[in-house]
């Protein structure tokens, strides 16, 4: 029995803690319970377990280390200033004036409330980061404006949780940073591979909404002509000032940055960042103009546009740009980001001389959030550091690997069998939960598929990433992968993609749950008009989720399917051959030079020609070698 029980620990432990979890305990203190209660357990068993156990009590010395490390993490240290930053430009009014100003400018068009919860929506998601801030947000500020105009409560609930999940998927999103600890990799190469999923993905919702507007244009009604504002004196509504306006902007960036060398994703997002620049700048002259002439040369709708839209945009395109180029490190782009949100919010109560646009209260219920969301994640996170030393001392990511590479189907058997289980578990796991318990555990398992598979192969020789080819005893060419980071990249969107469908799905789906803490439960009477408005029922925020789910999972298929959309910035581009050091050259096969006579070390088989030079011995008996243990001692 104790052999039985030493051999088959590290199940029964990932059963423990799935036990632990279901209890209703919290998983920081579930993950280091279990983690200490199979260490003393492991190394009672480890005489039985045939050397399978490798625990010993000298190994929790290492512990404090290991907690020490994680504190240390300076890409962690990214997750508080980014969401101080999302929380600074929520709490000082950005979310209202947004959503105000993108409804005026879809004004009678049908579902143009619900265009704008889904782009106000995805601004939100790139600043706070935090799906419960972007829903409840959204959900406090959109969802009784929609109901005012007679939008369909199905679709009105959905559109508000689905939009709000985008924090998941776009960048700068805290769960793209985390993912990139777990996984390994850098956090620019997550955020260059989640950006085209998350703009994909933004417009499949739109694109839902337009559907529906096609099929039923009542569920998504536009404003009356009368609750459309910002008009020009004579009453036009001054689209063609706000056309020219981009078109001039856009232009400008792009001349801009034309030879710049970047790649096309640091390329879109550096021009994004100098063509918002350039509108605001023309928005400040005009006001100045029309202010000493009374004629601008930008209609009202246009300024306030570029007023409400571009400080934002431009704030999150200029740390995005400079963790994309390389210029700053998250953290420091992070820092950046929270000392330009906490600017914007007071240049902003000045101008509109509105103290509740920033107080000390706002800031200090920020920094309260965000100290509680830090240590959240770190807790887990030293719960998990836990868990793994036992885990790993029982041979656990051993079992995991083995179980999960003899899937059937190959590579992408694995992949469905992942995204399954994940699936599942996001039924009673957050985000961050399933970050620091499953994720480590897939890790092994998805480079090692990623490196043999010979899907995992053909991707990598259409994409141009170097393949290496070698020859098994019996003779066979085998060929393997040399760099599965850009796989790695891949499986971290599929990941977030999917932890980001789990938010949606009924009945646990985390989002529907702030979405319903919001929704009026009881009728009401509307603070604008003063008519008796419903309640949201609990099965419509249901039904109105089905589609975005359905929508997810189409999303899931389509970069299971298609790999480039996530790892198409990491292919190298070609060397141009008027400057061949402008770019770096794809990596090339492995080098079929002569070995070493142990194998070790690969030799030329003669120096470069050098003129006037003697010759010399590089082959041969009097060759030298590389062998380490022929240099002399130093005592």
């Amino acid at each position: 029995m104790a052999v039985f029980l030493a051999q088959s620990l590290a199940p029964i432990m990932f059963a423990a803690l799935v036990a632990f979890l279901l209890l209703g305990y919290p998983v920081a203190f579930s993950l280091g319970a279990v983690g200490l209660i199979f260490f003393v357990i492991g190394v009672e068993l480890a005489p039985y377990s045939d050397g399978v156990i490798t625990l010993s009590w000298p190994l929790l010395n290492s512990m404090p280390g290991r907690i020490y490390e994680v504190m240390r993490n300076d890409t962690l240290l990214a997750i508080p200033f980014f969401t101080f930053m999302g929380l600074i430009l929520e709490r000082s009014g950005m979310a209202e004036d947004l959503l105000e100003t993108i409804g005026q400018l879809f004004g009678t068009i049908r579902g143009g409330l619900a265009y704008a919860v889904i782009f106000v929506g995805a601004m939100l998601a790139a600043t706070t980061g935090v799906v419960a801030a972007s829903v409840i947000s959204m959900g406090l500020i959109s969802l009784p404006i929609m109901l005012r105009y007679g939008y369909d409560r199905r679709l009105a609930s959905g559109t508000i949780a689905a939009s709000g999940t985008l924090a998941q998927i776009i960048p700068p999103s805290l769960v793209l940073i985390v993912l990139a600890d777990q996984l390994g990799r850098s956090v620019d190469q997550m955020y260059k591979g989640a950006l085209l999923p998350g703009v994909m993905l933004a417009g499949l919702y739109a694109l839902y909404v337009f559907v529906v507007c096609r099929i039923n244009p009542s569920a998504a009604p536009g404003l009356p002509p009368e609750e459309i504002g910002h008009r020009k004196p004579d009453g036009s509504r001054g689209l063609l000032s706000l056309g020219v306006l981009t078109l001039i902007s856009g232009t400008i960036g792009t001349a801009t940055l034309w030879n710049s060398g970047y790649g096309p994703m640091e390329f879109f997002i550096l021009v994004l960042a100098v063509s918002i620049l350039v509108a605001l700048t023309a928005a400040l002259v005009s006001k100045v103009i029309l202010r000493r002439t009374g004629r601008g040369f930008l209609s009202p709708l246009a300024e306030r546009v570029t007023f409400v839209m571009v400080p934002p945009l431009m704030l999150i395109f200029l740390v995005l740009g400079t963790i994309l180029i390389g210029l700053a490190t998250p953290t420091e782009g992070g820092a950046m980001g929270a000392v330009g949100a906490l600017l914007l919010a007071g240049i902003n109560r000045y101008l509109n001389n509105a103290p509740q646009r920033l107080n000390w209260a706002i800031v200090r219920q920020a920094t309260e959030a965000t100290a509680k969301l830090s240590a959240f994640v770190m807790f887990i996170l030293i719960g998990a550091r836990i868990f793994s030393l036992t885990f790993y001392g029982v041979n656990g990511h051993i079992w995991v690997e083995h179980l999960l590479t003899s899937m059937p189907g190959g590579m992408y058997g694995f992949l469905i069998a992942v995204m399954i289980l994940v699936f599942l578990l996001a039924f009673f796991l957050d985000f961050f939960e399933l970050a620091f318990i499953l994720v480590p555990l897939l890790k092994p398992a998805a480079e090692s598929i990623f490196r043999t598979a010979p899907e995992a192969v053909a991707i990598a020789k259409t994409m141009g990433f170097a393949v290496i080819t070698t020859t098994d005893p019996s003779g066979a060419v085998v060929e393997t992968v040399a760099d599965v980071s850009p796989f790695m990249v891949w499986f971290g969107i599929l990941l977030a993609v999917n932890m980001q469908t789990s938010f949606m799905h009924p009945p646990f789906g985390f989002a529907l749950f702030y979405l319903r803490s919001v929704a009026p439960k009881e009728p009401y009477a509307d603070k604008i008009t003063g008519k008796t408005t419903a309640p949201v029922l609990t099965s419509q925020i249901y039904w109105g989720a089905v589609p975005y789910v359905v929508i997810q999972l189409l999303m899931v298929a389509i970069v299971m399917a298609l790999p480039w959309i996530a790892m198409h910035a990491m292919v190298k581009p070609q060397a141009d051959p008027k400057n061949p050091s402008a770019v770096e050259r794809p990596a090339g096969p492995p080098s079929t030079l002569p070995a070493s006579p142990d194998g070790r070390f690969a030799l030329p088989p003669s120096p470069p020609a050098i003129e006037g030079a003697p010759p010399s011995n590089y082959t041969g008996a009097g060759a030298p070698t590389l062998d380490m243990r022929e240099l002399p001692r130093i005592d």
